[in-house]
């Protein structure tokens, strides 16, 4: 039996009249950037999302880099954030001329280790950039407060973690449950084909409740200005979202709750198995959230072991990530790799993400787990 980590084109055959009747819309109306479609998703994510705007761009990595320039954040400026995480979080950081400030992580849940932001924050911090990992999202209760105490922007990287939610409310109050992305100064969103909400290319957004941060953001985006009178007050990029991805995510976004339901399904299943096996550790849920499963990562001392017998047995894997920030390559001119990051470097030798797609059968995610007993 062959199963892949991913199969888009079995979702792509539940919608796919609905995707090409937009499509062929789209093509028909010949605006193809910014237009109608963009400006619908716009308004549809910031309702989704609990926020008053939102702001298409080409993708997630330019929302990361982009916020962090919409609060005027640059050279000699130390942004805190997570040394496990794919690059863009950490490069978007570099790229603008900050310091990424790489602190260790939960090895439960893998996120941000909170005890340990206050002791790196210096008088040069600017800002957080949190990562709701794996669709897990972080405590915002307590990281709200440390914000809010030295009077630092927030910024979640929540590509992983669309349609995630996380209780805001006080410990002895009832829950307040709010989107990931939706709790800091501005959250930013990927649509990146193989996420919760993916689009069939390279998309983004960021979302906010700050009208200051939605103007610099959309002339940002289009070169620092007005296109229209070809005026351009700052230094900006070309960084639109398009039409055709716009239309259709306006479609998926339909669906996406039902979809995150049944990732939490499929996750719900492996656990019942794999939960009695002692040499794993299954993804944790901590009650503060409600994770969506982007991806359902497992730990184990035998990683590397078990991904090589489940390839023989047809089943394919990911490793995020093998390699933690601070020992890329790209940031050894900058000694990254003496940082003490312990717990994100075991955790790169021992995580191992399983299937977990809206549209895998029962019987296949029953497979992967009983094929995974067997190996133990």
């Amino acid at each position: 039996m062959e199963i892949p980590i991913f199969d888009l084109k079995k979702q792509y055959k539940l919608i796919q009249k609905e995707i090409e009747n937009s499509v062929k819309q789209v093509l028909k109306n010949g605006h193809y950037i910014l237009g109608p479609n963009v400006d619908a998703l716009e308004k549809s994510v910031a309702t989704y999302c609990g926020t008053s705007y939102a702001i298409g761009v080409a993708s997630g990595t330019d929302a990361l880099r982009l916020s962090l320039l919409s609060l005027e954040i640059g050279k000699d400026d130390e942004v805190i954030t997570t040394p496990f995480t794919f690059i863009a979080t950490a490069q978007a950081i570099t790229q603008i001329g900050a310091k990424a400030v790489l602190i260790d992580i939960e090895e439960d849940n893998f996120n941000m280790d909170l005890d340990k932001i206050e002791e790196a924050i210096t008088e040069k911090t600017k800002a957080i950039l949190i990562v709701h990992i794996f669709g897990h999202t972080m405590d915002m209760r307590k990281l709200l407060s440390i914000a809010k105490k030295y009077n630092l922007f927030l910024i979640e990287d929540a590509a992983q973690s669309f349609g995630s939610e996380c209780n805001t409310a006080s410990f002895d109050s009832p829950p307040q449950w709010k989107k990931a992305g939706a709790m800091g100064d501005i959250g930013c969103l990927s649509f990146y084909p193989t996420k919760n909400l993916g689009g069939f290319g390279d998309g983004g957004m960021v979302i906010t409740n700050k009208k200051e941060i939605t103007d610099k953001m959309r002339s940002l985006r289009m070169h620092g200005g007005n296109s229209n009178n070809y005026s351009y007050d700052l230094l900006g990029y070309n960084s639109r979202l398009d039409e055709v991805q716009a239309a259709i995510l306006r479609i998926k976004l339909r669906y996406v709750d039902q979809w995150i339901k049944l990732r939490e399904k499929r996750a719900s299943l492996y656990n019942k198995v794999l939960s009695k096996i002692p040499s794993i550790k299954i993804p944790v849920c901590k009650p503060y959230t409600k994770h969506s499963f982007h991806a359902y990562t497992i730990k184990t001392p035998l990683r590397d072991k078990l991904k090589k017998y489940l390839e023989k047995h047809g089943i394919s894997t990911k490793i995020y990530y093998p390699i933690p920030v601070h020992l890329q390559k790209m940031y050894k001119n900058l000694n990254y790799d003496k940082l003490n990051l312990p717990v994100a470097e075991k955790i790169c030798k021992q995580v191992l993400s399983l299937p977990v797609y809206p549209e895998l059968e029962e019987e296949k995610i029953l497979y992967v787990a009983k094929k995974i007993v067997s190996f133990f």
